[in-house]
């Protein structure tokens, strides 16, 4: 199997026109589905309601890539695959509860609880992190690391375009690793990567400011679960799998999602020090205090562009390192991620909001 073949491009196409077609249907049939008072002034950054049913066509992009992995490779037994099942009951699971949180505003509690469902949901099937070699604190890391990857990009989904951008890239590095490990033996892995690596730019072409939908709870809360599968699958256990330093899985995990990582720590340090909540929402996020510091919606989507494209460059980097047996190379990786979270959290110290925006 060749590294672009043609199902390669049908499965992008494919994920790319699905996501696109769903996206004009819901602006046209959604004039007030979907658009919710939630989205207020105290935690969404856009002040106009707009339809916050963009999962959908992300969720509609994953079912693309199994219904045509079950229709291309008739010979091998998709739903055999306990780790491919669990990923889609899981996804499942994790769309539908964020629709109905877009819905009805369901409690906080009530997203934990199906979020650690999900995680172990994962762990039933087989998707474990390999980092300490023990069953039980592996299974226990996993599922954490499902809650807090859900929660992150829900947390950083705050501006338009921000989240399907860096998740977009992120899934550029499980791709690229994944080639690496040696999974092309089980290809609709990979067309399930690169459908959904189509849907996202199909999602983005409405979502890029100014925006005309949001990718909502449906959307965040999926890819969130999404990303977690195959960061553990291709990032995480990229160490245990060619028989390095785990180590080495921490920074490549880092460095792949440096954007929403160096977003949830700079927020989650400014909050308890100023004795809130992580968990709740605000305008204090990196991508705001980029506004406040004089650059425009647009402006701050090219500064994490950039920062999403920079982090695969690295990420690609440390995986030719690894492979290759240049293993404390990878260390000076982390100067990357250093860099990036000075940067933004000092522009979170220096500019605050203007006093008409608080």
């Amino acid at each position: 199997m060749s590294i672009i073949d043609f199902y390669h491009i049908i499965f992008f196409i494919g994920g790319l026109v699905i996501s696109y077609i769903s996206n004009i249907l819901l602006l046209r049939f959604s004039q007030s589905l979907g658009i919710r008072n939630k989205n207020n002034v105290l935690i969404r950054w856009s002040n106009e309601s707009k339809p916050s049913l963009g999962g959908i066509s992300l969720f509609a992009g994953f079912l693309f890539s199994t219904i045509m992995s079950l229709i291309i490779l008739p010979e091998i037994n998709l739903f055999g695959d306990l780790r491919y099942l669990g990923l889609f009951i899981s996804a499942s699971l994790a769309f539908t509860m964020g629709l109905a949180d877009d819905a009805y505003d369901t409690k906080p509690y009530f997203k934990l609880l199906i979020q650690i469902v999900c995680g172990i949901t994962l762990v039933l099937t087989g998707t474990v992190i390999d980092l300490f070699h023990n069953n039980i604190i592996d299974s226990l890391l996993t599922i954490v690391w499902v809650i807090t990857l859900m929660n992150a990009l829900n947390m950083l989904d705050n501006m338009d375009g921000i989240t399907a951008t860096t998740v977009f890239f992120t899934l550029l590095s499980c791709l690229a690793s994944c080639y690496v490990i040696g999974i092309v033996s089980k290809p609709y892995w990979i067309y399930c990567l690169v459908a959904m690596l189509g849907a996202l730019i199909g999602f983005l072409y409405f979502n890029i400011n100014p925006s005309r939908l949001f990718m909502g709870d449906a959307g965040s809360q999926f890819i969130g679960l999404f990303v977690s599968f195959f960061s553990i699958k291709f990032l995480w256990n990229l160490g245990a799998t060619t028989h390095n330093h785990s180590w080495i899985s921490i920074i490549i995990t880092l460095v792949a999602l440096t954007p929403a990582a160096v977003d949830s720590l700079t927020v989650s340090i400014n909050r308890l020090k100023q004795g809130k909540s992580p968990m709740q929402g605000g305008k204090d996020h990196t991508t705001h205090h980029l506004v406040y510091s004089g650059l425009n919606d647009r402006q701050v989507w090219y500064v994490f562009l950039l920062l999403g494209f920079l982090s695969f460059v690295c990420s690609l980097c440390i995986i030719y390192l690894t492979v290759n047996g240049y293993i404390f190379e990878v260390l000076f990786f982390l100067v990357y991620f250093i860099i990036v979270f000075i940067y933004l959290y000092r522009k979170t110290i220096k500019f605050s909001p203007p006093k008409k925006i608080k």
